[in-house]
């Protein structure tokens, strides 16, 4: 029968001293985020699916949280900052990377380039993943580069014309789908949605007339960061 060793309990108290104290520093150096959207489900949903596709390890060392407000323009910033202060409150820890996405719609070009402006000159800033017109056109930009002003109600026909040769005739586009990023990953390409919002962006560069940049999308941009977690 094996001998058991005894270990002092001097040495029991150091070894749990330590363990506490890597667990503290790994909260201490993990990274939170906060994305909170306009839409219900649209937004959440597109973004929940990107987070889960994050490689392998990312979730570990950040913590993304998605939230989904009915809010938009002016009363979303004010909504992201209340539930900033209200997660930093409850878990005393600050979150260090606070977006909010919203998109033109039909609210006043003051209210939205208001909101727009109140998140670049917040300290720390806010990012803004804004869309003119409507967060569909960043899934449109995963097939074709669109350089046309886009109505709202155009968008629903364009997003199946570019589906149906996969999916067939009778695919009809459901806003709040979970299956959209599913959908766009595998017939879409997000590496030329980046890319082709870009350009967009490209367009309209020193602009501070954001209500006029139809077709435009910041969303690219909180994408593109969320990739680049390691």
């Amino acid at each position: 029968m094996a001998r058991k060793i005894k270990i002092p309990n001097e040495h029991l108290k150091r070894f749990a001293r330590e363990e506490r104290k890597r667990k503290k520093d790994f909260r201490t150096k993990r990274q939170f985020y906060l994305i909170v959207c306009e839409g219900e489900k649209t937004e959440p949903n597109y973004f929940k699916g990107l987070k889960e596709d994050l490689p392998r390890g990312v979730l570990t060392y950040y913590q993304i949280d998605v939230e989904g407000t009915g809010r938009n323009t002016q009363s979303l910033v004010d909504e992201a900052l209340r539930l900033k202060f209200a997660y930093e409150k409850e878990n005393s820890r600050p979150i260090d990377r606070l977006w909010v996405v919203f998109d033109r719609d039909s609210f006043s070009a003051n209210d939205f380039n208001s909101a727009i402006q109140r998140c670049r000159d917040s300290n720390p800033e806010i990012g803004c993943a804004w869309s003119n017109e409507a967060f569909e056109l960043w899934y449109l930009l995963h097939f074709h580069f669109y350089n046309n002003g886009i109505g709202r109600a155009d968008y629903q026909e364009l997003i199946e014309g570019n589906l149906r040769p996969h999916l067939g005739e009778y695919y009809r586009y459901e806003k709040n789908s979970e299956e959209m990023y599913s959908l766009l990953k595998t017939y879409g390409n997000q590496e030329d949605a980046i890319r082709n919002a870009k350009r967009l962006t490209a367009n309209f560069e020193g602009r501070q007339d954001y209500a006029n940049n139809n077709p435009s999308t910041m969303v690219w941009k909180l994408v593109e960061e969320l990739k680049a977690l390691k």
